[in-house]
């Protein structure tokens, strides 16, 4: 991975979504883009904040940075790409956003613990996958994540995940969002300095 700084890491994303977009998505019938790109569009047609709709954007980059790769119908392992993708963000991204990425797969863990219902809109892909990420949470598991303050957040994000899935959906591009992006960026940095 090149070395990243506050000038290259939109530039970067851009170029994950380019090379890499295009690839399938867990057995969806949606691409990796436009999976992500549509979580982003309906946060943005609901008028949520920029951090939401970024988050949303980038839920699912670790697919593209993670050492293990992306996922496929046939994996009997998980590949932890949240851990990877708030990885690459965490110097960049306040820890809204990274909480979001690094907590969407627990949070569909802990909507199957505590919302049964909820299983009812996963599709047979994101059964898949909730079965090679432990499926729901354990009570314990339920009570540390309830801890963390942006979960009102992370659940807001799970649910823009799920709906991303819509194959005749038309999205604007990731130039669309990337002044957006680069504005989060600009305001995080600048707040830590």
């Amino acid at each position: 991975m090149p070395e990243l700084n506050r000038d290259t890491i939109v530039p970067f994303l851009a170029s994950i979504f380019e090379r890499r977009g295009g690839e399938e998505y867990l057995g969806e019938p949606v691409t990796m883009a436009q999976h992500m790109l549509q979580g982003a569009t309906f946060a943005e047609q609901q008028g949520l904040r920029e951090e939401i709709i970024v988050a949303a954007l980038l839920h699912d980059i670790g697919h593209f940075t993670s050492e293990f790769g992306t996922y496929s119908p046939d994996d009997t392992e998980d590949k932890y790409h949240e851990e990877a993708g708030a990885e690459v963000l965490a110097d960049f991204f306040p820890s809204l956003i990274t909480d979001c990425v690094r907590y969407h797969v627990a949070a569909k863990r802990y909507l199957c613990a505590t919302r049964p219902s909820y299983f009812d809109r996963l599709s047979a892909a994101s059964i898949h996958s909730l079965n090679l990420q432990g499926g729901p949470m354990s009570d314990a598991e339920v009570a540390s994540i309830e801890a963390n303050p942006n979960l009102p957040e992370i659940i807001q994000v799970r649910y823009l995940d799920e709906a991303g899935k819509e194959p005749d959906m038309q999205t604007p591009d990731f130039a669309h969002f990337a002044p957006m992006v680069q504005r989060v960026v600009d305001r995080h940095l600048e707040s830590t300095q």
